[in-house]
């Protein structure tokens, strides 16, 4: 989301070239514009500070691209010498990157000038992503193969140990999570945590107390693997994508609201 615009980063790279297709908040197409140079994007968010989208690259870097009312877009790049997968602006516009293979959190300024890592502890297994709380401190959701022993959300120190957590072993049942691997924060600090597994959409307080599930499994088809909030209109858009002997085929957007505060979101398309 950027100034109640739509951002869908889509599509394989074709000779290095990555299409972003802009819709209105009635999800009506405006236009698609390319990013040369992206080798294979794992996250976009937008920053409505500075007016810009920043893209995370495999490939250690983050393009930071300019507000495009047209199609003609501005685009830098700067590195992150570690591999980026997730992304989220804190509250004084910088930007918080998730690195997996090296457990760490990275804090760069708009212009990419790094201005803290926070090294994770070690049953901190395969950082999916990091966000910020009101409160300045961090969660970390984390455990993205079956194999890892802890599919969690955590609430770090300054020092990047757990102080409280939710989840375990991966499973569906209560206290239990599945591939957590993205999330995002509303107003009151609650967190929206999409689970990839358990193919579903769960609410967490600041606490990380379990309030229950946004968006249930039967609501979507395929992996839900990224969401984003746009809270003046109470709507959810979570990006449900469908994979074929390891290879995506398909993918789609799914809009969900609710009028008030019911726990469920209802999809509307």
């Amino acid at each position: 989301m950027l100034d109640n615009m739509i951002y869908v980063l889509r599509g394989y790279c074709r000779q290095e070239q990555m299409e972003i297709e802009i819709y209105d908040n009635k999800w009506t197409s405006r236009y698609l514009f390319t990013v040369t140079g992206l080798l294979s994007p794992s996250d976009i968010v937008g920053c409505n500070v500075h007016k810009c989208l920043y893209i995370s690259d495999i490939h250690n870097s983050v393009h930071r691209v300019g507000q495009s009312l047209s199609k003609t877009v501005t685009v830098t790049e700067w590195p992150v010498s570690d591999v980026p997968a997730a992304l989220s602006v804190r509250g004084n516009s910088n930007v918080l990157v998730t690195c997996p293979v090296a457990r760490k959190v990275k804090e760069f300024t708009t212009n990419g000038e790094l201005v803290r890592e926070v090294e994770l502890a070690p049953d901190v297994c395969t950082p999916l992503h990091a966000v910020q709380l009101s409160s300045g401190e961090l969660i970390v959701c984390h455990g993205e193969n079956p194999d890892d022993p802890l599919h969690r959300v955590c609430l770090l120190d300054p020092n990047g140990q757990v102080v409280k957590s939710y989840g375990g072993p991966p499973g569906r049942g209560t206290g239990q999570m599945r591939v957590p691997m993205h999330m995002a924060v509303d107003d009151n600090d609650r967190i929206f945590v999409c689970e990839r597994g358990n193919r579903r959409v769960s609410l967490l307080s600041p606490a990380l107390a379990y309030i229950g599930e946004r968006v249930i499994s039967e609501q979507v088809s395929g992996a839900p693997f990224k969401l984003a909030l746009h809270l003046k209109q109470n709507r959810s858009y979570v990006t449900n994508n469908n994979t074929k002997d390891g290879e995506l085929v398909a993918g789609r957007v799914f809009i969900f609201f609710s009028a008030c505060d019911d726990l469920t979101w209802t999809s509307v398309r």
